[in-house]
């Protein structure tokens, strides 16, 4: 295992780079002190949102823009002001007029570089041979990395005036010939590049031949940290967001009963994305788990403060850890005839993966099929009629309802399934299905939406504040944490 370790920021703290410059980054660390870490960066806060589609809202961007226009004229307009952005962020951080100077133009080169190629490709489309929507995932990996070599680049240059020996590996592609692998693109990056003499500052886009959005989308960046972790068995991974990893959302259970949770495991990672929870994505996580590289999850506005610690260990005791809840969507399929009939399960995965919605979990029984999935009513929709093609007899019908889980890495003996029910009509709500695993390291609970709220308070007061050491309490004030919803 090398002496490194591999830090990954997200765009949100990137728009903070000079506070983290200050403290993370540099603080009181000079000298030798300084190596060591190789920094994988996101895009600054809201550039991706512009160049491909508001990640919440789904507002259009450059991509969604370009796609769905069939390349028409308002892609253009789109990327002016993602150029706009992209200058507006970095003459925030750049005092220097020399820095502010070639931050522009790096910016120019690569946005226009971006806009003809569309513009070829445009003109391309229009013969009747070429389709565009053939060459619609090459365009949002080629505008995604737009935010992460800007990011990256303002980052080196910063930190080039702060006297660090900082160095920009660009994993974009930016006009190479080239046909690599991301394992060959990260090789090829990092040759000749030494952490413990200079601190590089690599993008977290990684253009190969995998098509890194092709399957993980906008989780590209947490792959691409997970990766390079593992390809230098880095001694750990440590993921810096603007928060800690703690046991509740403080808006719900109040900010002084929150817990930092300190220590857990990757089952219990796995657990959190499972819910919606941006811990890490679950391929990043399986790629530092088999590489045997623990994980870090720290606030970065509080760079003395250990954070969590994600390795592969069972807990010592058992104990419920955190409490969270999503905005689900049940699928109910109800079939006289289905009992002893197989099939009815495998055609439902069927249409839901033609759609691409998520499934949260399921349950059935001897004539019902029920999926848990996270997903709009619109979409569901959608799935009804594709569904009642296939079994015209059936009932099938789309519930909005909402899921809180009890998440442990070890929850044996603690009765969370039936101390749950009791806390959640105690606190007078009603329970519609729970469910648990055999391996007790959650504990679901289905109810109406507007009881999710006070259901995941009357949960962390019964299983979390109930169980544990009052001292271990971060003041209010003391600490921003995990936020779920």
């Amino acid at each position: 295992m090398s002496s490194h370790t591999v830090e990954k920021i997200g765009g949100t703290s990137m728009s903070r780079l000079d506070e983290i410059r200050d403290t993370l980054i540099v603080g009181s660390r000079d000298g030798d002190d300084l190596y060591g870490r190789i920094f994988v960066v996101s895009a600054f806060g809201g550039i991706t949102d512009l160049l491909l589609e508001h990640k919440k809202t789904g507002d259009p961007g450059v991509f969604a823009k370009f796609a769905h226009a069939s390349g028409g004229p308002g892609w253009q307009d789109a990327l002016l002001k993602v150029e706009e952005a992209m200058v507006a962020a970095h003459s925030e951080l750049l005092t220097n007029s020399g820095d502010l100077e070639t931050a522009n133009a790096f910016v120019r080169e690569r946005v226009d570089g971006a806009r003809n190629c569309l513009i070829d490709l445009q003109r391309l489309c229009s013969y009747g041979h070429f389709r565009l929507s053939e060459h619609l995932l090459e365009i949002r990996e080629l505008l995604s990395g737009l935010g992460e070599a800007h990011s990256a680049m303002v980052m080196q240059l910063l930190l080039k005036r702060a006297g660090v020996n900082a160095r920009l590996v660009d994993l974009t592609g930016w006009r190479d010939q080239k046909e690599r692998t991301l394992e060959e693109r990260l090789t090829s990056a990092m040759d000749g590049v030494d952490p413990s003499t200079e601190m590089p500052i690599v993008t977290g886009y990684a253009q190969c031949t995998e098509g890194l959005m092709r399957e993980f989308d906008r989780g590209y960046s947490e792959v691409t940290f997970s990766r390079l972790a593992a390809l230098i068995d880095a001694r750990e991974a440590i993921i810096h967001k603007e928060f800690h990893l703690s046991s509740a959302d403080p808006r719900l259970v109040g900010a002084d009963k929150v817990r930092k949770l300190g220590r857990t495991n990757y089952d219990v990672a796995d657990q959190l994305s499972n819910m919606g929870m941006e811990a890490i994505h679950p391929n990043a996580a399986k790629t530092l788990r088999q590489a045997n590289v623990p994980l870090r999850v720290t606030n970065a506005f509080e760079p003395h403060d250990p954070g969590t610690l994600i390795d592969d260990q069972p807990a010592e005791t058992p104990a419920a850890e955190i409490v969270t809840g999503i905005d689900i969507v049940a699928l109910e399929l109800f079939e006289q005839d289905m009992v002893g009939v197989k099939g009815y399960d495998a055609a439902i995965l069927d249409v839901l993966t033609k759609h691409q919605v998520r499934i949260v979990s399921k349950v059935s029984n001897a004539n019902t099929i029920t999926h848990y999935v996270d997903a709009s009513l619109s979409v569901m929709r959608t799935v009804e009629r594709d569904l009642e093609a296939r079994y015209p007899s059936a009932k099938i019908s789309s519930r909005p309802l909402s899921m809180v889980s009890v998440i442990g890495r070890d929850m044996n003996g603690l009765s969370v399934l039936t101390r749950g029910l009791t806390a959640i009509a105690g606190a007078g709500q009603e329970t519609i299905g729970a469910s648990q695993g055999p391996r007790n390291v959650d504990v679901q609970f289905i109810m109406d939406r507007d009881a999710l709220e006070p259901a995941v308070a009357a949960l962390h007061a019964e299983l979390i504040e109930g169980t544990q050491d009052s001292a271990a309490v971060p003041k209010s004030g003391d600490k921003k944490v995990l936020q779920v919803a």
